[in-house]
C-alpha cells in the first residue's frame, strides 16, 4: 500500500495550528513505514530540515507550481504516474480529479460563522474547494464532534462518512528562558492568532478591569498578527494600559513553555474554535485555564476549565477573580488538567487517522 499525502502544511518554519497537526502525523507515519506501508509526501518546494527524514519507504516528491497547485499541478502529476493507492489531505483541499480514493481532514468551519474575517480569495477557496473535497472524499476526518456537527449542518453529509479523530498533544521536554519583562510579574496569558474571531478585545477589557484591583499583573499576548489585528493594539492604547500588556508575536515552543509554566492562568476567549490545542498546552504545564464556552472548547477542556460567555467580559472578570481569591480552585484546576490531557496524544491521532485511510482502499 502506498499512501500519498499533501505535505505543504507541515513544510513551514513556524508551525501553528494545522501545520502542527500535519507535521506530527508525518513524524509518526515515518516510523510506521515499511515494505507493506509506504508513504509519498508531495510538496511545492523541497522539504525543510524540520520534516522527518527520507527513508526507503517514506519519501518526498516536489511538484512545481504556485497558484492552483492542488487543483492543477498536483492532479496532473497523480494522473500521470499512478503510483499511489490512496491520497490524504490534512487540511480541507483535496486534489481535483484524483485517480485514487481521497481522505480529507476538516478542522473547522469558521468561515461560515465569520466570513468577514477572511480575504475574498481565501473565503472563496474555503467555501468552494472544501465543498468539492468533502463531496468527493471517501471519508472525512473531523477534529472534534463540533466540527462533525458543522459538516453535517452546512454540507449535508451522511453521518457514517465522517469520523472524529481528536488532535493530539505531547509535552515538550526542553525549554529556555524568555524575556524577563514577561516573567518578573504575575501575568495572564493568551496564545493564538490576533484576529477578531479570537476575541482578544474582550480579554483586554476584562483584564483592564481586573488589574485595577490587582495592579501588579500583566497580560502577555502571544501570537502572529492576523486579519484586522490593529483594533487590538488600538484598544490597549485607548485604555492606556500599554505598560501592562506585552505583545510577543510568534515565539518558539521552548520560550512558550516557560510562559505557560509561570503564568497566573491561561485564557482562551475565542468565539469559535475547531479544536483548541492551547488549552491542552496550558494544562500540560500546570497552568489553570479559563475558556469561552462555545464550539469545541468544552468538548476539549472537559471539567478542567472555568468557562465563560465570550461576549460577557464581566463573566471573564469574575473567573479571573475566582482564581485569584481561591488557591483551592487553582489547585483543583491544575489536577483536573493533568487528567484531561491524558485523553489526547499524537500517536493515538496518527494511528486512528491511518486506520481510516486504510479502510477506503
Amino acid at each position: 500500500m502506498v499512501i500519498g499525502i499533501d505535505g505543504n502544511e507541515a513544510n513551514v518554519d513556524e508551525k501553528v495550528g494545522v501545520s502542527v497537526y500535519a507535521a506530527n502525523l508525518l513524524h509518526y507515519w515515518q516510523k510506521r513505514a515499511d515494505s507493506k506501508l509506504k508513504f509519498k509526501v508531495f510538496l511545492r518546494k523541497k522539504p525543510l530540515s524540520n520534516l522527518p527524514l527520507t527513508t526507503e519507504h517514506f519519501s518526498y516528491e516536489v511538484v512545481r507550481g504556485e497558484r492552483l497547485w492542488s487543483q492543477i499541478f498536483l492532479p496532473a502529476r497523480l494522473n500521470l504516474k499512478r503510483d499511489i493507492d490512496v491520497f490524504f489531505t490534512p487540511a480541507h483541499y483535496a486534489p481535483r480529479l484524483c485517480p485514487v480514493p481521497v481522505v480529507v481532514t476538516i478542522h473547522d468551519l469558521s468561515y461560515f460563522y465569520y466570513p468577514e474575517e477572511f480575504l475574498k480569495k481565501d473565503l472563496y477557496k474555503l467555501e468552494n474547494w472544501t465543498k468539492y473535497s468533502v463531496q468527493k472524499s471517501k471519508k472525512i476526518i473531523a477534529v472534534s464532534q463540533n466540527t462533525k456537527k458543522d459538516l453535517s449542518k452546512f454540507y449535508t453529509i451522511p453521518d457514517n462518512k465522517i469520523k472524529v479523530v481528536y488532535n493530539g498533544y505531547e509535552k515538550q521536554l526542553q525549554s529556555s528562558k524568555v524575556k524577563k519583562q514577561s516573567l518578573n510579574s504575575p501575568y495572564v496569558l493568551y496564545v493564538g492568532t490576533l484576529q477578531p474571531r479570537k476575541n482578544v478585545s474582550t480579554l483586554i477589557r476584562a483584564f483592564n478591569r481586573f488589574q485595577k484591583n490587582n495592579s501588579g499583573f500583566k497580560l502577555v499576548i502571544v501570537g502572529r498578527k492576523g486579519w484586522l489585528y490593529r483594533e487590538i493594539f488600538e484598544l490597549v492604547k485607548q485604555l492606556k494600559i500599554e505598560n501592562s500588556v506585552v505583545f510577543t508575536d510568534y515565539i518558539p515552543d521552548s520560550d512558550l513553555i516557560e510562559l505557560y509554566r509561570h503564568a497566573f492562568c491561561f485564557v482562551l476567549p475565542s468565539l469559535y474554535e475547531g479544536f483548541g490545542i492551547p488549552i491542552l498546552e496550558a494544562m500540560s504545564y500546570d497552568c489553570p485555564v479559563i475558556s469561552s464556552k462555545v464550539s469545541s472548547l468544552p468538548e476539549i477542556g472537559g471539567n478542567a476549565c472555568l468557562y465563560f460567555n465570550p461576549k460577557n467580559e464581566k463573566e471573564l472578570l469574575k473567573k479571573l477573580g475566582d482564581i485569584k481569591e481561591s488557591k483551592t480552585l487553582r489547585s483543583n484546576l491544575i489536577k483536573k488538567g493533568r487528567e484531561q490531557i491524558k485523553k489526547f496524544s499524537w500517536q493515538k491521532c496518527a494511528n486512528e487517522t491511518l486506520e481510516i485511510i486504510k479502510t477506503v482502499i
